[in-house]
């Protein structure tokens, strides 16, 4: 187990898949610190292994709110406020790493696609220490916010692929508007 572990993602929303990751890290580390990644659209940027997501119908939450979301998974799955953090994680600029994470943080990954290689050569080639949670095939993914974001807007079920506290926030924030006005 390392001191501090470092796990990031968009979180564009977060779902039960993303927070088995986030407590996967969490049992490797004594305090996690999340990064939410694409935290604004000056932190964003298009990466050739995965380009739609830099797409703004990709990234319809504010920072503020997968924060929110990302906190109330984490606090309602157990965890208290003084063993992990939540911050913005500018991913696609390397050169402003510094800024925004512990220099003596363990980077935990999974791995799907040629992102997450992308990713993990990128992390290495800082010097950043990595540890992979997992690597699987695309087709063993499992869950994905565009197929929730798709459902919400869509009126069908999808409450049960996020956690609770999640699906509150989504309804209050009335999301599923937000989204059906994106798509025209």
């Amino acid at each position: 187990m390392v001191k501090t572990g470092f796990i990031h993602g968009r979180f564009q929303v977060l779902h039960n898949d993303h927070l088995t990751y986030l407590l996967a890290g969490k049992k490797e580390c004594e305090f996690l610190v999340v990064g939410i990644t694409n935290p604004d659209p000056s932190l964003t940027k298009q990466d050739a292994s995965d380009v739609s997501r830099s797409d703004d119908a990709e990234n319809p939450l504010t920072y503020f709110e997968r924060f929110l979301m990302v906190q109330a998974a984490l606090v309602e799955a157990g965890l208290t406020l003084e063993e992990f953090m939540i911050v913005p994680f500018p991913v696609n600029f390397p050169e402003l790493y510094r800024y925004y994470i512990p220099e003596d943080a363990s980077f935990f990954l999974t791995i799907y696609d040629e992102w997450g290689e992308r990713k993990l050569a990128m992390f290495e080639a800082f010097g950043l220490r990595t540890h992979i949670l997992w690597r699987r095939l695309q087709d063993q993914k499992g869950l994905t916010s565009t197929d929730i974001r798709q459902r919400i807007a869509e009126g069908k079920q999808w409450q049960h692929m996020v956690p609770p506290a999640v699906a509150r926030l989504i309804v209050e924030w009335r999301l599923a508007e937000r989204l059906r006005q994106n798509k025209r």
